[in-house]
């Protein structure tokens, strides 16, 4: 394996106007990482590979890895072979929710509808959205999870999922939802969940995201969000700190 030069520079892949890289960008800022924010919902260009010393943190969106072939959203199949390519060449990669869901694909693994079974035993469709624990893995010696509780509060917003890919190392999980978190080689690794917001930013998702929600969680579904945010997003942001600083230093070492 050649020497991987100091990473200076983060390709930040934006889907949508809403998803912005939030505390991840500013946790990149302070160590002097250079950011470069594709937006790429608006015709900016995906890179084809990542150049030395470049890392990539691809975000989340409403379109999925099933809409790759829809001609509004060229850019999914370009960042998958982007991931694809990070993941042979050992660069620095974070997926997020959509883009959580792209490294997967990228690593060989399936996305599909998150389903639970109904009443009658058929599976239905089975959303997470809103505020909910996440099981840590209780794998020892985990850099990523270091100064993390067994179960942390967090935000889901997002109704598929994906097959742990092979030689992942699975990181965390909720009962609806087994694969929430995984970590590839040492430097590559997916969040289901979200972690990067700022209360401001989930008051913003449930107005823009009204019927998601509705569709979701009923149609007290966004009080109810907003109501958790006031409760828990003080209490949970500590802890999202330490997950996100915790990647950005294993992905920068």
């Amino acid at each position: 394996m050649g020497h991987n030069p100091r990473v200076k520079r983060a390709i930040i892949l934006q889907h949508t106007a809403t998803e912005g890289p939030g505390r991840v960008a500013e946790l990149l800022a302070a160590r002097k990482i250079e950011l470069d924010v594709r937006r790429v919902y608006d015709g900016d260009a995906v890179p084809e590979r990542l150049a030395p010393g470049e890392l990539v943190v691809a975000m989340g969106g409403p379109m999925g890895v099933g809409d790759i072939d829809d001609p509004r959203y060229p850019f999914i199949a370009q960042e998958i072979t982007l991931l694809r390519e990070a993941i042979a060449r050992d660069r620095p990669a974070l997926g997020i929710c959509l883009g959580a869901q792209m490294l997967a694909a990228a690593a060989g693994a399936r996305v599909y509808p998150n389903t639970r079974r109904g009443a009658d035993g058929a599976a239905v469709i089975a959303r997470e959205v809103g505020w909910g624990y996440v099981e840590f893995s209780s794998a020892a010696h985990e850099p990523s999870l270091a100064g993390l509780r067994a179960r942390e509060l967090v935000l889901h917003w997002h109704g598929d999922t994906f097959d742990l890919p092979r030689g992942a190392v699975p990181l965390a999980s909720t009962p609806i939802c087994r694969n929430q978190a995984f970590r590839l080689g040492w430097k590559q690794f997916a969040l289901q969940f979200h972690c990067e917001l700022a209360a401001a930013d989930v008051a913003m998702w449930v107005r823009e995201d009204a019927d998601y929600v509705r569709e979701a969680n009923g149609d007290d579904g966004g009080a109810r969000i907003l109501a958790e945010t006031e409760r828990c997003y003080a209490e949970a942001k500590p802890a999202w700190d330490r997950l996100l600083d915790n990647i950005i230093g294993q992905m920068l070492d």
